[in-house]
């Protein structure tokens, strides 16, 4: 199983991005897709999540303004970030749990600067 996570880049404080994630391989169930992210000198925390039940979990400082949808058809995951703040600076990494595992994307770089 293979995560292609895309859509981080460089944007200034306010402004919006959208991630996306894709799972591709021998996919027979998903437990959860979702995000997280991992700032400088930081521990990797979580920032949002699906799970399987459809119950969606967002970390507090990303509450109403980060919005975790998925593709269950596809086997996708987006993330859309809005009112980004320098604090949401951070490799942001897809996760999947896939029959029962779970599997990482490399990671794409969010930064929120001036």
């Amino acid at each position: 199983v293979q995560l292609q996570a895309s859509g981080g880049g460089l944007v200034q404080p306010g402004g919006s991005l959208r991630l996306s994630c894709a799972a591709s391989g021998r996919i027979f169930s998903v437990g959860g897709m979702g995000w997280y992210r991992q700032a400088p000198g930081k521990q990797r925390e979580l920032a949002a999540y699906i799970g399987s039940g459809g119950i969606i979990k967002y970390a507090d400082s990303v509450k109403g303004r980060f919005t975790v949808s998925s593709d269950n058809a596809e086997n996708k995951v987006y993330l859309q970030m809005n009112n980004l703040k320098p604090e949401d600076t951070a490799v942001y990494y897809c996760n999947a749990i896939v029959q029962l595992q779970s599997y990482w994307g490399e990671g794409t770089l969010v930064t929120v600067s001036s």
